[in-house]
């Protein structure tokens, strides 16, 4: 089966098609023939090796890629989730060869989940992991309907999902954005657009001066955004920031594997995709072969939706 991995660590350069053999069929697993691959900036930081140290494989090829689309071939004979020929969307926890980015792949029954309708699965590749780690960012600020949250990098996948997340669960949201960006964070319903940039905490305070309840920071600004909460409030944070020693405000470290076999999380979210409250966003779409100058995309910044590999 084809995949795109790295055997040597290193640059988006590093990234070749290869050759990689069928995954066995445990207990409780559905096998996958994929169609399309999410990009993430998690996948480079597997790609250049960040992730190396803790992953228990240590021979090549490694396979980046924690969202992937396709249809069910194979099921375990205790699964009936879903059945051979539905099409599905799944979350995957990388080690070794087993990432997205690969035609043949082997999950838990519970990280997968029929497509919403309607969506291909270059569309329903883009929702499991950003959208997953959206409803665990709000689920661990546990905030009461009617509170202020905050959102930094709202428009980008995962802070596009927390905004959209926290308009259904009845929240207030203040969101961050460039200029260029504000008519698609107010689209995606934020209540307040404050302009983004390392003074964000201020223009939050500016608008609720007492500070926000709760601020989930897909920017990753990490001690820059604690001013803008409230003491006693909550802020998740994506890249293990821990907050500043201070205690003042509760930082929770969101870290979506938590979550990956979470298949009530993974359906809701389709429904919600169904209902029209959630947004599959695609970029653009790349073939294996054409897999680094996706990473080189990403890097430069400014994507808005998702950017797919196809197989």
């Amino acid at each position: 089966m084809r995949a795109v991995g790295v055997t040597e660590f290193g640059g988006p350069e590093a990234l070749t098609v290869v050759d990689v053999p069928d995954e066995p069929l445990g207990p409780g697993q559905v096998r996958l023939r994929v169609r399309a691959a999410a990009v993430s900036p998690t996948d480079t930081h597997l790609r250049s090796g960040a992730y190396a140290g803790r992953d228990t494989v240590k021979t090549p090829p490694w396979v980046p890629g924690m969202d992937a689309a396709g249809e069910v071939v194979e099921v375990a004979g205790d699964v009936d989730r879903v059945a051979v020929g539905d099409a599905v969307m799944g979350i995957v926890v990388p080690t070794g060869a087993h990432g997205g980015y690969r035609e043949d792949l082997v999950l838990p029954a519970g990280s997968v989940a029929r497509v919403p309708a309607g969506a291909d699965a270059v569309a329903a590749c883009t929702l499991p992991m950003n959208a997953l780690t959206a409803r665990l960012a709000l689920d661990q600020m546990a905030l009461p309907a009617g509170s202020v949250v905050a959102v930094t990098g709202a428009a980008g996948a995962f802070g596009g999902y927390v905004v959209q997340l926290a308009k259904a669960d009845g929240h207030t949201v203040v969101a961050d954005a460039s200029e260029a960006d504000e008519q698609l964070v107010r689209d995606l319903g934020a209540d307040v657009v404050v302009r983004r940039g390392d003074d964000v905490a201020d223009r939050i305070r500016a608008e609720f001066p007492d500070g926000v309840d709760g601020l989930s920071d897909g920017s990753v600004q990490d001690a820059l955004v604690l001013p803008a909460v409230r003491d006693g409030g909550k802020v998740t944070t994506v890249r293990g920031y821990r907050g500043d020693g201070s205690g003042r405000v509760e930082v929770l470290p969101t870290l979506v594997r938590r979550y990956a076999e979470n298949a009530a999380a993974l359906d809701r979210l389709r429904d919600q995709v169904d209902s029209g409250a959630l947004t599959v966003r695609v970029a653009r779409t790349f073939t294996p072969e054409d897999a680094p100058e996706a990473h080189r995309v990403l890097a430069a910044g400014g994507v808005r939706g998702r950017l797919v590999i196809t197989f």
